[in-house]
This record gives structure tokens, sequence and C-alpha cells, in this order.
């Protein structure tokens, strides 16, 4: 029973379609769009890495030499990289998440920039 990995051309979302045998396999259409300009994706390959080991590739400094924590399409890249070596799929909010933030510089959501102190007290006893 396959399953295969789709990305859409249209609106780029991926997806999975699960075929019941062999033989079913046959057009596939974007099931967020409903696009047929789809393209099978490589299938996902799993490599076994103790925990140990990856987290010291995580914690190797150089790891960080090329991240730049001043521009937010750096640290959207290295948090991409991060989901991938910790061996988690963070799904599409997550890219959507980053390409917000790398193209804009903040994420919904995000705190406003802190104010400075105007003084005075507060009497709300």
């Amino acid at each position: 029973m396959p399953i295969y990995d789709y990305r859409c051309a249209a609106c780029r979302k991926r997806f999975a379609v699960f075929f019941r045998s062999f033989s079913e396999i046959g057009p596939v259409r974007c099931q967020h769009c409903g696009s047929d300009d789809v393209a099978k994706l490589a299938p996902r390959v799993a490599q076994l890495v103790g925990e140990d080991a990856r987290f010291d590739r995580l914690s190797d400094p150089s790891a960080l030499g090329d991240v730049d924590e001043n521009d937010p399409a750096s640290v959207a890249r290295w948090a991409k990289r991060l989901g991938r070596e910790m061996g988690e799929d963070l799904g599409d909010e997550f890219d959507e998440a980053m390409a917000e933030i790398a193209g804009s510089g903040t994420g919904e959501g995000s705190e406003p920039d802190p104010q400075p102190y105007a003084g005075g007290t507060s009497n709300d006893d």
C-alpha cells in the first residue's frame, strides 16, 4: 500500500496520497487547491542517529557560524535546519511562519517594540 508525497506547483503545499495498491496509482490533484500541476517528491529516508550524536552536532559552535541573529531570514533558515536535524517534520505551518518572519522581520503575534518607561506611580489600590 504505497503512500506518496506530492507538492503542488500552484499553491506550493505539500500533501500525501494513499493508494490501496500499486495498480491504483494514477493522476493526482492537489488536496488543497484542486490543481493537477503536482510533482511527486522523493521519498523520505530515515537515518538512525543516536540522541547523543544528534545533540553533539547541534551543540557544535561551528554550526552557528552562518547564523546572524539580527537577520530574520538567517534565523529562519537555522530554525528549519534545527527541525530537520532533530528528525521532525514541522509541517507547512512552520514553513509558512518562517517564510513570513524571513520576509517581514517579525512573525504574526510578535511582541511590539518595548517602549521607554514614562515614570509615575499607579494608585489603583
